[in-house]
């Protein structure tokens, strides 16, 4: 929890002396009948709390830290685990005050009162109306640009725990290129990627994307539910959450083992615009230099084989950003622009690279480029040494992955 009394001290540095900051996380959310949701914090409460229960608010001032909480409940504790309570909150949490959630409407005005700067982002929160409602509009402020930009750069505990995300993250994507057969289903190879993330006590990032053939070409696919054939591509984008942090991978390599030439044409044109991607992100340098530079190559690459002309428009075949940050949130907090123009890349900041070409069918388009979706991902750190791949350790180049498939 010291690293977490630190992140609030940063905060409250950034802010009045007087100020006071409202966090709320959520409450847990029914999925169905009486069926639950697996309950996440809340990214901001639990970057500044490490406190993992639902239902909870935190009060936070240079002079008090007071929390609000559920109480502990034996009946409720017997079907749904054991709660931390008021008694034990201070000492596990490094709290001043602990009170039941319950007594929020009679403690927070008191807390309140004392501060002439309130700072409290209703967004979505947890009983955030009521809270709201207690809050002198004279004096309320938001936090979330603050929180955002602490989020945005990542101290070395987050870097370990999003290198360990990213690893678990490279198995599943390489026991998913060593066990892919024709005939199998997008949901067989997704159940690789539970098993791999669940055995190392992580979970899913996001929804995975297991596509095949023509599935490829659709960005966000989920459906997971259709055959897998031989001359398929199989594009997967999935990554785990270790401890609160994401990884965010995306592999695209052929059921088969073995890619077509057409495929292996675009395929080399994306890991091109890759890797000169990944060039461009070095400390100082323009946020947005590596989708410029992944955008020159495929273009490039895409008028050589006779698929664009020059005065195409590239989004017809690449229509998405090539990166985005990554933390906490799989599209993590962060501006990526200052003063309406673009920020520079800082030491700590982490973000994915992920160009990528997508060819439907087409009566305009040769046929064996046809149903042709290729997307490389990886996540970057910034580091003053230049970029490090916390991905790096999973094949890209076409003859490793043929080689990892076929052995």
């Amino acid at each position: 929890m010291m690293i977490h009394k630190s992140r609030r001290e940063k905060l409250l540095n950034q802010i009045e002396d007087n100020g006071l900051i409202i966090l709320s996380t959520n409450p847990e959310n029914i999925r169905n009948g009486d069926v639950l949701y697996p309950f996440r914090p809340d990214s901001d409460f639990w970057y500044l709390t490490g406190f993992k229960e639902p239902e909870c608010i935190a009060v936070i001032s240079k002079d008090n830290y007071s929390i609000f909480l559920r109480e502990r409940d034996p009946e409720r504790e017997i079907w749904d685990g054991e709660r931390l309570g008021v008694s034990r909150a201070n000492e596990a949490l490094m709290s001043d005050n602990a009170f039941p959630i319950s007594e929020l409407n009679q403690k927070l005005p008191q807390l309140i009162s004392k501060s002439e700067h309130i700072y409290f982002d209703i967004d979505n929160t947890y009983r955030g109306s009521e809270i709201l409602e207690m809050i002198p509009k004279s004096k309320l402020k938001s936090i979330k640009h603050l929180i955002n930009e602490m989020r945005l750069h990542k101290d070395e505990h987050e870097i370990s725990l999003m290198r360990h995300a990213a690893s678990i993250s490279v198995k599943a994507h390489e026991l998913a290129m060593q066990k892919v057969r024709s005939g199998m289903f997008e949901y067989e190879i997704t159940s690789l990627f539970d098993q791999i993330f669940r055995a190392n006590n992580a979970e899913h990032a996001y929804p995975p994307i297991v596509a095949g053939g023509k599935n490829s070409c659709i960005l966000h696919y989920i459906n997971n539910d259709q055959e897998l054939h031989e001359n398929d591509l199989l594009l997967i984008d999935s990554g785990c959450e270790y401890e609160g942090y994401a990884s965010d991978i995306t592999r695209t390599f052929p059921v088969s083992g073995k890619f077509s030439n057409a495929q292996k044409e675009i395929y080399s044109i994306v890991l091109e615009a890759q890797k000169v991607a990944i060039d461009e992100m070095y400390v100082g340098n323009n946020i947005r230099a590596p989708h410029f530079e992944a955008s020159r190559v495929i273009k490039e690459g895409l008028i050589s084989i006779g698929l664009m002309k020059p005065n195409d428009d590239i989004r017809k075949f690449y229509m998405h950003g090539t990166g985005h940050w990554l933390g906490m949130d799989v599209h993590d907090v962060g501006d990526y622009n200052i003063e309406d123009s673009p920020r520079r890349f800082e030491e700590g900041m982490v973000m994915t690279v992920e160009p990528g070409i997508y060819i439907r069918g087409d009566a305009k388009i040769d046929t064996k480029f046809h149903n042709i979706g290729i997307r490389i991902e990886d996540d970057v750190l910034i580091t003053k040494n230049g970029p490090e791949v916390l991905t790096g350790s999973l094949v890209k180049e076409i003859d490793d992955i043929e080689s990892i498939m076929t052995k």
